[in-house]
């Protein structure tokens, strides 16, 4: 079946903007900014520590050398949303997979920025700066595990072969990425900017943990009901259907907890993983019926 105009151009378009020769530009430039990071931020810190500069607003990012961590995990987490674009058209369990990794390097990410605020000599259990410690901890620990439990499952979906109807979802996947890609940068430019307008002209305080993901899940959210709408085409088998619904279910669940605080907020991305992994176990028991047809014949 020849392929109609418009996938030709994007198949093409893709192909150049996605090359291998530019993953490995990208993959460069991630590892330099994160020591360049890492290295200024340190800087910024010792530079504030000895007073040569002050801040009008709070700066607890600068308060401690822990902190310096931050920066370089904030720009591989960016690494990270561009695996995501890059493997989106592979399929919806791929970029569920991704989405959790992104959340649990977020929460990384605020364990480094909260650990300054800890205080040893208090009541663990009753000091809220601890207490989000622990849970952020406990946090990454489960859905760390929750992840290898869920791409364990995804090794087991069944094989499918391309056929043309197949090929042309997926060429329709590769037009949201890269729609989705400029739409992202332009995204994070506009996030950075106005989260710095309003530090140091307003003098407001924001949660530097939930800048640009809020809006990024929130624009994924769109992209993963356009995909799901677009598999209607293509697919009427009612497993899959619920497959992908359920994976959009995980994505609004994520998007939901840059929304609260504390436990509420650590309890969403466990229950975003948490149904995702049930929803992969339930599909691949529909799919692959071989050991309990096994089980029969014996």
């Amino acid at each position: 079946m020849k392929m109609k105009k418009w996938q030709t151009i994007v198949e093409s378009v893709f192909t150049k903007v996605f090359s291998e020769k530019n993953q490995k530009g990208v993959e460069k430039a991630t590892l330099w900014l994160s020591i360049i990071g890492f290295i200024s931020h340190l800087l910024l810190i010792y530079a504030k520590k000895f007073e040569l500069f002050t801040t009008p607003f709070e700066a607890s990012l600068l308060d401690d050398p822990i902190s310096a961590i931050y920066t370089p995990f904030s720009i591989i987490l960016i690494y990270e949303i561009y695996l995501l674009v890059l493997n989106l058209p592979r399929s919806f369990t791929t970029s569920v997979s991704k989405q959790f990794e992104i959340i649990s390097l977020i929460l990384i990410r605020r364990i480094f920025a909260d650990i300054p605020k800890i205080d040893l000599n208090a009541d663990w259990l009753s000091t809220p700066p601890n207490l989000q410690l622990i849970c952020d901890v406990l946090g990454v620990l489960t859905l760390y595990y929750l992840i290898h439990l869920f791409n364990n499952g995804q090794l087991r979906l069944p094989s499918k072969p391309l056929n043309p109807k197949l090929k042309s979802f997926v060429t329709s996947k590769k037009a949201v990425s890269l729609i989705l890609l400029p739409l992202l940068i332009f995204t994070s430019i506009y996030s950075g900017v106005n989260w710095v307008y309003d530090m140091f002209y307003n003098h407001i305080g924001i949660d530097i943990n939930s800048i640009f993901y809020n809006e990024f899940f929130s624009i994924l959210i769109l992209a993963d009901v356009f995909i799901l709408l677009l598999s209607f085409q293509y697919t009427e088998r009612y497993s899959q259907l619920i497959r992908n619904t359920g994976f959009v279910i995980c994505t609004i669940l994520i998007r939901l907890s840059f929304g609260v605080s504390g436990l509420t907020n650590v309890a969403l991305i466990i229950s975003s993983a948490v149904f995702g992994l049930l929803i992969l176990t339930i599909y691949n028991m529909r799919e692959n019926p071989k050991k309990e047809k096994e089980a029969i014949k014996i």
